[in-house]
């Protein structure tokens, strides 16, 4: 597989933009229409292959994904925690009601597997550009289907088949800091395979599957950002492989139960 274009050096080139300047995004937006207005803003028009990837935060938003913490009623199990934790009982129901287990509590954060099948820090539920103080924003009921209806919309809109990353920002075990992943995908195939393949040396390669949609989300985080308000990348030049029928999107990222060795 082709990744990305050859200079005349021959190395690969990915271009990655972030679009900036896209207004408050409110429930009921239409992102799409947002995304092409940003892309025209910055002088560009998309492409065939072009791979978008959106911040959740603005999906959330434009899905209603948004709870006021005074309509909240914690349970008995949020207002312990919470008094051990040090944090708003609200806060912790809304984690809650986001998860389908708690994973490991410490300090004053809940690890959790979300309904979704994630495993992170407070079920994605977050404070920061919410709206409002006493808001916080909930990650999508379903991403890849958010990115799917996304996709489309681009197609239908402009003729190109561009493919679509709805990313978040997730902690790592084992390893400090940040970084961006793929919580929903559409257009493309989430994970290449390279068992069987042979390396530069002649080596076949057993156990190697990359998890492109990720990188894909990772590199974008690069424009990306919370402080800079830029929500939307389009990154260009990468070859990736087109979704299959069988492709489910980011959640065929999600390891099984029966191969995590850490549950």
């Amino acid at each position: 597989m082709r990744e990305g274009r050859k200079t005349r050096q021959g190395a690969a080139a990915v271009e990655i933009t972030g679009l900036a300047g896209l207004p408050e995004i409110l429930p009921g937006a239409d992102l799409p229409d947002e995304i092409l207005v940003g892309v025209k803003r910055h002088g560009m028009a998309l492409e065939d292959r072009d791979v978008v990837v959106v911040a959740q935060k603005i999906v959330s938003k434009a899905e209603g994904r948004v709870v006021l913490l005074a309509d909240v009623h914690p349970s008995a199990a949020a207002r312990r925690m919470a008094k051990e934790m040090r944090k708003d009982p609200r806060f912790i129901e809304a984690v809650l009601r986001e998860s389908k287990r708690v994973v490991r509590r410490s300090g004053r954060v809940l690890i959790v597997e979300t309904r979704h099948g994630f495993v992170c820090a407070n079920a994605g539920v977050d404070r920061s550009n919410a709206g409002a103080d006493d808001c916080v924003t909930t990650l999508p009921r379903d991403p890849d289907g958010s990115a799917r209806r996304m996709a489309a919309a681009l197609r239908r809109r402009t003729g190109k088949r561009v493919a679509v990353i709805i990313s978040d920002t997730f902690g790592r075990p084992w390893r400090l800091g940040l970084t961006n992943v793929a919580i929903g995908a559409a257009g493309l195939e989430v994970l290449q395979d390279l068992r069987g393949k042979k390396d530069a040396s002649g080596q076949r390669l057993r156990a190697t599957v990359l998890a492109v949609a990720d990188e894909l989300a990772a590199a974008a985080g690069l424009v990306l950002g919370k402080l800079e308000r830029v929500p939307v990348a389009v990154i260009r030049g990468y070859r990736y492989t087109r979704a299959g029928r069988r492709a489910r999107g980011a959640r065929d990222l999600i390891r099984p139960a029966a191969e995590d060795l850490f549950r």
